[in-house]
């Protein structure tokens, strides 16, 4: 067995921004690792080590050579190898070369079952690992991708990465592998904090690695996570309860901006706790990265963590410059929120008129309008709301836009309908239309909350539909690479709240959408926009219904229906997709008999069936498909689908006796008619309810 030893290779260069070190460590390893495997090197675990100024991988155990290959392989007969003179032929030729060998490499020796046939030969000797780590490192180097980031060159070399490298240290055990990228040349050196350990250290192996680092002021990534949780915990008890919020993307560029952290606690003036939260929170997370300090009550506290990148013993000065810097930016807020409160929002709405929603679609102001005219309309027929908490609608979703030409809104982008539900109270609107305004992003991706109040769902359905219908009007759905307007998120997010609406009415709300852009002047093709966005739907509602456990063959059974509502969908399909859990070989047999009928079946003929006419088993049928009937029409009357399709259940001794008794298409051409009648009497019975053949059919 081959001497192993451990490998390091750390690029160190310049401080790399949070986002592109993150994405760098998740290619690090597996590029190290496919580069091993390939080349025949044997090793061990791959893990990654990563700070603001270095990303490295240490591997266990690499073997010092590859292993030494003798390869056989048996090919064919040697009858069919060559010809009677003795020549290859093509089956030789391409045994041969898939070996990577010539025909006449090819050795003709009789195997263990008595037979000739040709063989080739490779031997491939041991290579040392030094050379295999060297190319692997310089081409790990240059495979890493910077999405989103334009590379860096420097000095008068053309490669390039995020940011100039500045040292690599590689090492094989304690022997450094040459290495050369750009104008850098490997060495067996490391650099640790720029404060608490300057200059270079040297790596005598990599199993010392990460001890160097941390003796050099330098923690790996894990560390680094854990010593900030470990400060945060503290800061809490510490407050009897207090929270510290710690969005999962700020605390992750907080980890990689930092390489010996020390958590720290400041404080902001009093006054600005009188400007709203979300403003003074998104300027601490955003421009500084400072963590909120909120009390046991859930109330903002004038605190704020910070997360030094240096020893606790510097913390004074730390403190004192954050908060002087903290103090200017808040300082902004406040100055526009106040400037902006000094305009009532519905002043704000002229000023929508300069603002391009679409080109097409024209602007944010007309789209206030078109949702003015669309949330009502909601409130009533979906949300079954009284004519005043209509108006209510149409008043918030009049306003829904007004903050986002408001100076707080311009600074903080993620707080429109936030600052809006602000302004709207300072206004003295009443609290739904101010809880609406708010909420009308909402649900803002799969599993976010919906509105918290019924106004809200109905302004938020109104804006999600508006620009649903807007862009296939303009003929721009949304394609598998393009969806800049964010119309398969707006219509789940329709979806999700019509399912809970106590009548759905999607149809209904995507003609009033329509409705509107025909008022403004739009034109498009009514019609095929209409089918457009409800084979939208249906497809969005189906992905949905799959991703609940629904069987590919009851979806297509229940889309067929042509069904868009969002809960009589889904409660369409999960009924359907119980009743063959419970009864499977009913819903096998109903489903062939179905797509029997339904394949003989003549709709031309009509549904009216002379009695007079039918045997025992025809009249039995009958009189199965007009009780069938019945209970179906009361049952989706009421939305019962599970009693829907218990009364088609019912069906299936009928029709099964039916087929084994009668001969459908007798010579007689009454009779034959006749029957044909009774069997376009049963497939309609299942319409508007499943087409239940899918089930039959496989997939």
């Amino acid at each position: 067995m081959a001497e192993t030893r451990d490998f390091l290779l750390e690029i160190g260069c310049e401080e790399m921004p949070s986002a592109p070190l993150i994405n760098a460590v998740k290619q690090l390893g597996p590029l190290v690792e496919r580069g091993l495997d390939e080349a025949g090197l044997a090793h061990g675990a791959v893990r990654v080590v990563s700070s603001p100024r270095r990303l490295a991988a240490i591997v266990s155990d690499v073997a010092c050579q590859t292993e030494e290959i003798h390869e056989v392989r048996r090919g064919p007969a040697a009858s069919i190898a060559f010809d009677e003179s003795g020549a290859p032929t093509k089956a030789a030729e391409g045994f041969a070369r898939k070996f990577g060998a010539s025909a006449s490499d090819l050795v003709r020796r009789v195997d263990t079952d008595g037979r000739e046939y040709v063989f080739a030969e490779r031997s491939v000797a041991a290579a040392p690992a030094m050379p295999i780590l060297s190319s692997l490192s310089e081409r790990v180097i240059a495979s890493l991708e910077w999405p989103n980031y334009r590379s860096q060159r420097w000095g008068g070399e053309h490669q390039t990465f995020v940011r100039p490298i500045r040292w690599i240290c590689a090492l094989l055990g304690s022997e450094v592998v040459p290495v050369r990228y750009a104008d850098v040349t490997s060495g067996n050196t490391t650099r640790g904090h720029r404060v608490l350990g300057p200059g270079e250290h040297v790596v005598s192996e990599p199993a010392a690695y990460e001890a160097v680092l941390e003796s050099a002021g330098v923690l790996t990534e894990d560390r680094r996570r854990e010593v900030i949780a470990e400060g945060i915990a503290r800061v809490e008890a510490e407050r009897g309860g207090a929270h510290v919020d710690t969005p999962k993307r700020v605390l992750d560029e907080v980890v990689n901006l930092t390489e010996w952290p020390s958590v720290l606690v400041g404080t902001f003036d009093e006054e600005f706790l009188a400007v709203p939260h979300e403003i003074i929170c998104e300027s601490m997370l955003s421009n500084q990265r400072y963590f909120p300090i909120y009390d046991a009550e859930g109330n903002l506290t004038r605190e704020f963590v910070v997360v030094s990148n240096t020893r606790p013993e510097n913390a004074g000065r730390v403190i004192e410059g954050n908060e002087c810097v903290v103090r200017a930016r808040l300082d902004d807020a406040k100055f526009f929120y106040e400037e902006d409160l000094k305009r009532p929002l519905e002043a704000y709405l002229p000023k929508l008129g300069e603002v391009t929603f679409q080109e097409r679609l024209g602007t944010v102001l007309q789209k206030a309008e078109r949702m003015e005219r669309v949330a009502p309309v909601v409130a009533s027929r979906s949300l079954l709301l009284d004519e005043g908490r209509a108006a209510m609608a149409a008043r918030a979703a009049r306003l829904a836009k007004a903050d986002l030409v408001t100076q707080a809104v311009v600074e903080f982008t993620s707080q429109q309908g936030v600052m809006g539900g602000y302004y709207a109270a300072a206004a003295g609107e009443p609290d739904e239309v101010c809880e609406a305004i708010r909420d009308q992003y909402r649900p803002r991706f799969a599993g976010d909350e919906p509105p918290a109040g019924p106004v809200g769902v109905a302004v938020a359905v109104a804006d999600k539909l508006d620009t649903i219908c807007g862009m296939f009007a303009i003929e721009q759905p949304p394609t598998g690479s393009s969806d800049p307007f964010a119309v398969r998120r707006s219509a789940i997010g329709v979806i999700a709240m019509l399912r809970l609406a106590p009548a759905g009415a999607l149809d209904e709300l995507i003609g009033a959408a329509l409705d509107a852009y025909e008022a403004q002047g739009l034109a498009f093709d009514r019609a095929a926009t209409l089918e457009g966005v409800r084979s939208f739907f249906q497809g969005r509602l189906a992905s949905i219904a799959r991703d609940e456990g629904v069987s590919p063959d009851t979806v297509e059974a229940v889309s067929a229906v042509g069904v868009v509502d969002p809960a009589e969908f889904l409660d369409r399909a999960h009924a359907l997709e119980d009743a063959r859990s419970e009864r499977r070989e009913l819903f096998e047999d109903l489903a062939q008999a179905y797509a029997r009928a339904a394949h003989l079946a003549d709709a031309s003929l009509g549904t009216d069936v002379d009695a007079g006419l039918l045997g025992d088993a025809e009249r039995s049928l009958l009189d199965a498909c007009d009780r069938g009937r019945s209970r179906v029409r009361d049952a989706l009357a009421e939305r019962d689908f599970s009693g829907a399709i218990s009364a088609l259940a019912e069906l299936k001794a009928p029709i099964d006796r039916f087929f084994d008794d009668v001969l459908v298409m007798d010579e007689d051409t009454a009779v034959r008619e006749n029957r044909l009648r009774l069997l376009n009497r049963f497939v309609e019975v299942f319409v508007g309810v499943a087409d239940v053949g899918a089930l039959s059919r496989k997939k």
